[in-house]
């Protein structure tokens, strides 16, 4: 759709064109009284001025709505990684901006994202499953943010590990609920608000990482999550 629209708006314009090349030899040859009222007749029933204007207008929002498509579907694939092995070399850095884009109706108005990432080769990983934790900490940050507030994104590498930070100035966690958060069906939001499995199915999935996730929290304040992955699997536990 995205290239006939492109070759669409190459053919408007050769017919714009066109009618401008025969409006220009109109104008050059003597025309009877009569000739010229319906040559005017012809130009303003068909708002051939307006047309030429709209169409254009027309054309360019299609094109940017098929490009936000485009990215869309992009970043669905890029999220799911459809048709790869499930363990491969992955860019971190693209997985966590193709799950920001999937997310991005549901915090744009609720948080300013801030990303400080650190430049680092692939990992070794199952992308898919690491952006799914990545989605469920930004829908949780989302969450704890009453009104507007900040998620910041980190990433970094240290001693052959690597992490990600995921922070927020939300609520905060209540002390007595944080070594709580991680257990199936547990859940701080209003009953019918959460299941209470996002964080007790991203622990499980960075476990099989061989990783960890640590949590900090200050009620008024905010949470600050860090995921951390051995850069080779094997690497044991901090």
């Amino acid at each position: 759709v995205n290239a006939n629209m492109g070759a669409l708006g190459q053919y408007i314009a050769t017919l714009f064109d066109v009618i401008q090349q025969y409006e220009d030899l109109f104008g050059q040859v003597p025309a009877t009284p009569l000739l010229l009222r319906e040559f005017h007749r012809i130009q303003s029933n068909a708002e051939l001025s307006f047309v030429k204007e709209d169409v254009q207008s027309l054309l360019t929002e299609s094109l940017d709505g098929l490009r936000r498509v485009k990215e869309i579907v992009q970043s669905l694939k890029d999220f799911s990684r459809v048709g790869e092995i499930v363990w491969t070399e992955a860019d971190i850095h693209q997985g966590i901006d193709s799950t920001l884009n999937i997310v991005k109706n549901e915090l744009k108005n609720k948080a300013t994202i801030v990303k400080k990432y650190t430049a680092m080769p692939a990992l070794k990983c199952n992308i898919s499953q690491l952006n799914q934790v990545v989605m469920n900490m930004l829908v949780n940050a989302g969450h704890a943010i009453v009104e507007r507030g900040i998620i910041t994104i980190e990433t970094g590498e240290h001693q052959g590990w690597v992490w990600i930070k995921i922070s927020d100035t939300g609520v905060g966690i209540s002390p007595d609920h944080v070594s709580k958060i991680f257990e199936p069906f547990f859940t701080t939001k209003p009953i019918g608000s959460g299941t209470g499995l996002g964080l007790s199915l991203s622990y499980g999935i960075i476990k099989k990482h061989q990783g960890k996730i640590e949590v900090s929290s200050e009620l008024g304040k905010g949470t600050c999550f860090t995921i951390s992955i051995p850069r080779d699997i094997g690497v044991t536990a901090l």
